[in-house]
């Protein structure tokens, strides 16, 4: 699934042509794709990619239609939805953002270089960025934006833009075309539709709200779609077939809500739930992007907040990696934990393992057989994890080429 999601983002590669979807509708891929609707008064995009992308997009569409742009509609404010606006608009341009657009740029231009540090870890090795310095985040400013639902006609095509703060940014919305029963979704359900939603990324953003991803979902569902088209891959036919994935992914995101709110009133703590709470087989659904395990600790910490009422050291800014030397010396230093952490991961604990081997470097920082543990303890949680989780799967690559590097094996 890792494969898949990264083939999604490199789908532009190569392409010398938009894609018709419809006899009015073509789409440009890219990181996030995007998308024109042609009308008798010229045309409507949906989202307008990467800004080094930009070109590509307008070259494609183009060789559609050189009808001036009458509108732009942002699903999101993310920069691969937004970053190639300045090439398509002009005066006359109507370009659209929810009211919250201001609020999820203003923090991600706060924390650029946070953000972007994080992100370029992830998914560096994948877009081919991975040593280039981190830019500043550029801000397209639309011309209006709306709070509920807004709607917009261009020639004979009825546009109804409906805000659905569940997605990946509070600034959420997705574009029905009524007559024409067609939905663009964005990333709203993530990059791959179908999958259980990305409620908290490590890369880093604020937790996203299970009620709201729910709220929004049923929103899309009583348009009654019979063809949505979302931020990346191939159009979603059918009005049973998209009706039940959506089902599907709502059961599956409401039974998890309840078992961590039902957890919790029952006074488990935030690990245990972590542990316990699994999809049953006939609810399961991929977890390429969204992991159900991060989304339970999100769901946990977004009603009670950081302080889980397990230690009062938590309250204080010392961080147990305080104490880990200290440890060490008590454990006659690094080699008796090294010993423990392998035979912990013999036993099949390879998170275990790991937060012994975090001690030992404290005390032996570089060790060789530390690193070694640790290389062996990651590649068994890199082996667990099938590769199906995006996140997951590069992060674990990334520590395993960094302690490699410290080996001096790269």
């Amino acid at each position: 699934m890792t494969t898949e999601l990264a083939t999604l983002t490199r789908a532009g590669e190569g392409v010398s042509e938009a894609t018709r979807i419809r006899d009015f509708v073509f789409g440009s891929p890219g990181v996030s794709n995007c998308y024109l609707v042609t009308t008798q008064d010229g045309n409507v995009l949906v989202n307008t990619g990467l800004a080094p992308e930009g070109p590509q997009h307008r070259a494609r569409f183009a060789a559609v239609s050189d009808a001036p742009v009458r509108a732009i509609f942002f699903t999101q404010s993310h920069g691969d939805h937004t970053g190639g606006a300045e090439l398509f608009r002009d005066a006359e341009t109507r370009v659209i953002a929810q009211a919250n657009y201001d609020d999820v740029t203003d923090y991600w231009r706060r924390f650029w270089r946070f953000y972007g540090g994080r992100t370029r870890r992830l998914w560096g090795a994948v877009l081919g960025n991975a040593d280039e310095p981190v830019a500043e985040i550029p801000v397209v400013e639309p011309s209006e934006t709306f709070g509920d639902r807004l709607e917009v006609t261009v020639g004979e095509r009825r546009f109804v833009l409906l805000a659905t703060p569940g997605g990946e940014t509070t600034d959420s919305l997705v574009v029905w075309m009524p007559e024409e029963k067609i939905v663009f979704t964005g990333n709203l359900f993530g990059p791959i539709f179908g999958h259980f939603p990305n409620l908290y990324t490590i890369r880093g953003d604020k937790l996203r709200s299970a009620r709201e991803y729910l709220r929004s979902l049923d929103r899309v569902a009583n348009l009654g779609a019979e063809l949505l088209i979302s931020g990346h891959g191939d159009p979603v036919e059918g009005r049973e077939v998209i009706a039940d994935q959506l089902a599907r992914m709502r059961v599956a995101v409401e039974y998890v809500y309840d078992e961590t709110t039902r957890g919790m009133n029952e006074g488990k703590d935030v690990f245990t739930l972590m542990r316990e709470i699994a999809l049953p087989p006939k609810l399961a659904v991929g977890e390429g992007h969204g992991k159900v395990s991060w989304s339970v600790r999100s769901i946990f910490e977004e009603h009670a907040g950081w302080f889980h009422y397990d230690t009062t050291a938590a309250l204080y800014p010392v961080p147990p990696s305080a104490v880990w030397q200290e440890l060490a010396e008590l454990a006659g230093g690094a080699a008796p934990l090294v010993a423990r952490a392998r035979d912990r991961l013999a036993k099949g604990e390879p998170v275990a393992a790991l937060h012994l081997i975090d001690i030992a470097l404290a005390a032996e920082p570089g060790g060789r057989e530390a690193l070694e543990t640790k290389v062996a303890a990651l590649e068994a949680l890199l082996e667990a994890s099938g590769h199906e989780n995006f996140s997951e799967t590069r992060w674990l690559q990334s520590q395993i080429e960094e302690a490699k590097g410290l080996l001096g094996d790269e």
